[in-house]
């Protein structure tokens, strides 16, 4: 049976500390549950964290980088996939997934979850501001679940288990 993969989208310079701990306790809780986590696989922001979340909490983590360039990898790594492709890869990180979980927002965040929408993906914006979930409830209002923090989005989580089990 293949393992569900979780990816874990937002801010790598501009993510505020918020972003930072609702990524690693996404994270640490795909960990515990033996998901594993995906992420854009940089050493900064939501990216690092969710990794270190899950690393420290035994799980498995995936990287699709937009770079070779090996000193920006996380330390929190396992797998990198290398795609020297920069934002184009951010295709392959929702694709990747089977649920896409969205901690806070920048301009490739955004990106994500736009291409998350195309596949029919089922995203989590966690804290993000009001008319940022107002946009993306429209365009998607099936796909999208807007919460204020991790542990919301956790909480629907174990009462939906059943939601991963079914995702295509």
């Amino acid at each position: 049976m293949l393992k569900k993969i979780i990816g874990v989208m937002g801010p790598g310079s501009s993510a505020s500390k918020t972003d930072l701990k609702n990524a690693y306790e996404i994270g640490a809780f795909c960990a515990k549950k033996g998901w594993v986590t995906l992420t854009g696989g940089r050493n900064k922001g939501v990216m690092n964290e969710a990794l270190k979340g899950a690393k420290e909490n035994n799980g498995l983590t995936i990287g699709v980088l937009p770079t070779d360039e090996k000193e920006l990898f996380s330390d929190f790594l396992d797998i990198p996939i290398i795609t020297n492709m920069s934002s184009g890869r951010n295709y392959i990180n929702v694709l990747s997934s089977d649920i896409v979980i969205v901690c806070g927002i920048d301009s490739g965040t955004s990106s994500e979850i736009s291409l998350a929408i195309k596949p029919g993906k089922k995203i989590i914006l966690i804290g993000l501001y009001e008319e940022a979930n107002t946009f993306y409830k429209k365009l998607a209002p099936e796909q999208i679940l807007c919460v204020k923090n991790s542990k919301e989005a956790i909480d629907f989580l174990e009462k939906e288990n059943d939601i991963l089990r079914t995702l295509k």
